[in-house]
């Protein structure tokens, strides 16, 4: 594994440029931050103030890039392309590989959201975030929870490609559900009530919300937002299940294409 981990970090800097664009592409928070400054900026708009509005869209932004991966498109193309079976003669888990590279992304994702992370740290915005070990430690834990929810969850719709010529056709629905039901354009708090309690029963918002809810405070303490770590641990290890049952099914059928 620290092998792997080190030729990943090699191939990140090696592909730096695509790595700052492809992190570009995740602005979204700011465009809704400005919109919803302005919304709050006379008056709160329910319990959120301008400041938490501030606070939980530069988290968003930095959650998201922090927990996001590629491994969907990869896998697919590997699959597509018949490059796979090079992975698959190799005397490690193509998972396990795959987990490697997206970790060792990690350092330079960290690096690109730096500056948000000032002003969050900075500003006003600091205000409304979390101050204590308990919850510290419970925010840590969400972050790895929402990385291998993520991670689980592209491997699975990667693993589609078995079965379906244009399995990434389903990565532009699951954007559209994930942007509206993770917290990543609206806070939870902001929707109807069914809504909200839709998305409790979805794993979006474990990959992106629940991070965001624990910094900003929104659970009074640890005991409070221990329930909502542990059920984001439980979806993560179920998506892993699922694209574990996937690839199995899907490698004994696996024929490259052209070949």
């Amino acid at each position: 594994m620290p092998t792997m981990l080190r030729v990943g970090l090699a191939e990140t800097i090696a592909y730096r440029a695509e790595m700052v664009v492809w992190i570009l592409t995740t602005t979204m928070p700011l465009v809704m931050l400005a919109l919803w400054s302005s919304v709050a900026d006379e008056a709160p708009f329910r319990q959120y103030t301008q400041t938490d509005f501030v606070a939980y869209y530069l988290g968003a932004l930095i959650v998201r890039n922090l927990t996001s991966n590629w491994v969907a498109w990869q896998l697919s193309e590997e699959i597509r392309l018949g490059t796979l079976s090079m992975r698959l003669l190799r005397p490690v888990h193509p998972f396990a590989s795959f987990l490697a590279t997206h970790l060792a992304a990690l350092p330079l994702r960290a690096l690109v959201v730096t500056p948000a992370i000032v002003i969050l740290v900075l500003t006003e915005a600091r205000a409304v975030l979390i101050d204590d070990a308990g919850r510290a430690g419970l925010l840590a834990l969400s972050l790895a929870g929402a990385w291998l929810l993520t991670f689980g969850v592209f491997l699975a719709i990667g693993a589609l490609a078995f079965f379906l010529e244009k399995s990434l056709a389903l990565i532009e629905v699951y954007f559209g559900v994930f942007m509206l039901m993770s917290g990543y354009i609206i806070p939870l708090d902001l929707m109807p009530g069914w809504m909200r309690t839709t998305a409790e029963w979805l794993p979006f918002r474990y990959m992106l919300g629940a991070p965001v809810e624990l910094l900003i405070g929104r659970y009074p303490d640890a005991a409070a937002a221990a329930p909502l770590v542990a059920t984001q641990w439980a979806w993560a290890l179920g998506m892993l299940g699922v694209a574990g049952l996937a690839w199995r099914a899907g490698v004994r059928r696996f024929e490259a294409y052209g070949a």
